[in-house]
């Protein structure tokens, strides 16, 4: 049986060197999370992919990430949060290594399903150390210290990524992660102590260890993931029609698993019994499936139609970013102060405004003039959104599910981005190599960020008419 983890204080060095690991790995993540749409038009041009196999470019790793990353935690918890840490990490660095070898569009994706089970397993273990390593008197300033510093390295991210797309290759966006994780895993080692749910690894019976239910969620994404981006090559064929099935049995399928199951499930049915916690995740997917779709689309309509660079296609979106940091602790006081309806309603009408601005960005826009107002618009009403959401999801259930309740959040806001991503070329009529065509991909443009918009304007209704101010300690 392994030792009650030390408390450890951030003054000290192995209290230094474990917050160093975990942010270096969530770095990791953040950055691929937001460099990938930059480099898809240069990627899309060397290895000849199609829109949907830019489409499973992005969505290979969400879908991985939404469907497994309960299942990491859990793994974490019952064989050792570090062990399991540390081989996300390792997973997620060869997996980048094979990303930036790929030679055509099927090893890229299969690359990034393995990606994605990688960080499946690196996401939760990022913050479940730090929360069972640090002292309770120290463990805020060390969350707080990785929130922020993993927040700088979503917003460098871009930039980052612009700079090698341009300067040397796509490749390198994934490249650069091998001596990140080789600074994680020796932090690691040297500092971060293990630590596990004690009573799940005595008795083989922790709650949300569901690789049956995992499995299953996959399946249920996998198959309407891959219904909607092979619909416009195919049509209602036989391979598209069995996809669509099989991911509506699967879902029908978990659902009756998890509710056998009960509390020892990976997702308790009864959490449901919430009305506000099944609002504020179908307002999770709306609000994360128009984010998703907009940053899918701007960043190849910047660099295929408007003309810009890698570099400054990456510096467009930084301002939203930066406003989420410096925004989101004081949205997060507001909601405290008057509950979340206010903020969750005003803030999508705001972003769905700026999606508006940005459908009239064309070649030749200014960066100042035509660009900045939209994204700034869309960013501010996103800090409105985030961190009123997530205290809101939490305080919707009982404190002893707060774990798997903030984890299916954070699942379905990928999931919403991925349905987008699936889903919007199919309706804005965009397929094959249309990304390339500057006439096709600007209608395609500005039919997804009406979609986007629209998405927004429906969330903003959900809050307006179905949520309320949580009760604590429910």
């Amino acid at each position: 049986m392994t030792a009650p983890a030390p408390a450890l204080r951030t003054g000290s060095a192995a209290g230094r060197g474990t917050l160093l690991a975990a942010i270096l790995a969530s770095g990791m993540v953040f950055l691929d999370s937001t460099v990938v749409n930059v480099a898809l038009p240069r990627l899309g041009a060397e290895l000849d992919a199609t829109v949907a196999g830019l489409q499973w470019t992005v969505n290979g790793y969400l879908l991985m990430l939404a469907a497994f990353v309960l299942l990491g935690g859990a793994l974490g918890d019952r064989f050792g949060r570090r062990r399991i840490f540390l081989l996300g990490v390792v997973w997620f660095a060869v997996a980048s290594v094979l990303c930036g070898l790929a030679q055509d569009t099927g090893w890229l994706v299969a690359a990034r399903f393995l990606q994605g089970a990688g960080g499946a397993l690196l996401t939760p273990g990022s913050l479940s150390v730090l929360q069972a390593s640090f002292h309770p008197d120290d463990r805020g300033r060390a969350i707080g210290t990785w929130s922020g510093l993993s927040g700088v390295s979503t917003a460098l991210g871009p930039l980052l990524g612009g700079w090698l797309i341009d300067t040397l290759s796509w490749r390198w966006i994934f490249f650069v992660n091998l001596p990140l994780a080789v600074g994680v895993v020796l932090a690691a080692l040297r500092w971060v102590p293990e630590s596990r749910d004690e009573e799940a690894s005595r008795t083989g019976e922790g709650r949300r260890f569901d690789v049956a239910g995992a499995l299953l969620g996959a399946l249920a994404l996998g198959g309407v993931t891959y219904a909607l981006i092979d619909a416009p090559a195919q049509g209602a064929s036989p391979a598209v029609l069995a996809a669509a099935v099989l991911g509506v049995v699967a879902v029908v399928v978990f659902v009756l698993l998890e509710r056998r199951r009960g509390d020892t499930a990976m997702l308790p049915t009864g959490l449901f019994s919430s009305r506000l916690f099944s609002v504020l995740n179908v307002f999770t997917v709306v609000v994360y499936a128009a984010l998703g779709g907009f940053t899918f689309f701007l960043a190849v309509y910047l660099q295929n139609v408007v003309g810009w660079s890698a570099l400054l296609t990456g510096l467009a979106t930084v301002p939203m970013t930066v406003l989420l940091l410096v925004g989101s602790p004081r949205a997060g006081a507001l909601s405290a102060r008057i509950g979340p309806r206010l903020p969750l309603t005003v803030g999508p009408v705001i972003a769905a405004v700026g999606l508006l601005l940005l459908r009239r960005v064309g070649p030749g826009a200014s960066y100042w003039v035509d660009v900045l107002p939209g994204v700034a618009l869309f960013g501010a009403g996103l800090t409105l959104v985030v961190a009123p959401l997530t205290t809101s999801v939490l305080g919707a259930v009982s404190d002893r599910f707060a774990g798997v309740a903030s984890g299916f959040n954070n699942a379905a806001s990928r999931a919403g981005g991925l349905l987008a991503v699936a889903a919007l070329p199919l309706l804005v009529g965009l397929s094959g190599t249309g990304y390339e065509q500057k006439g096709a991909l600007a209608d395609a443009y500005r039919g997804a960020l009406a979609w986007c918009a629209g998405l927004l304007l429906a969330g903003a209704v959900l809050a307006a008419v179905l949520i309320y101010r949580p009760r604590r300690g429910r």
